[in-house]
């Protein structure tokens, strides 16, 4: 019986700290998003307070990681690459919040 408690315990534990890091990924991505990235210039983003209507509404388009992650590194239309100013954890951060909160 303590054999299972242990493993439950363990389990749990482990949750909740992935949890917390990708909670603080969120608040990293969000971050960026306002100030670093400076995307909240262009795009609109409910949980960012962003109104801005020269790039895409990402409320409307609801991108997915991936797409985010290629039109951060690489840019798109308009928009500047971003690889080389944002780290890739930056960038990973940034597009799972867009991603996570557009959704």
């Amino acid at each position: 019986m303590v054999k299972y408690f242990n493993i439950i315990f363990l389990l749990i534990f482990f949750l909740f700290i992935n949890s917390l890091r990708a909670d603080e990924t969120l608040v990293l991505g969000k971050n960026i998003f306002l100030e670093k990235g400076n995307c909240a210039t262009c795009h609109a983003l409910n949980d960012a307070g962003s109104n801005a209507d020269i790039g895409p509404n990402l409320n409307l388009i609801k991108p997915d990681v991936g797409r985010v992650v290629m039109a951060v590194t690489n840019g798109i239309g308009v928009m500047p690459a971003y690889d080389g100013i944002l780290t890739p954890e930056e960038i990973e951060a940034v597009s799972l919040y867009v991603s996570e909160k557009s959704n």
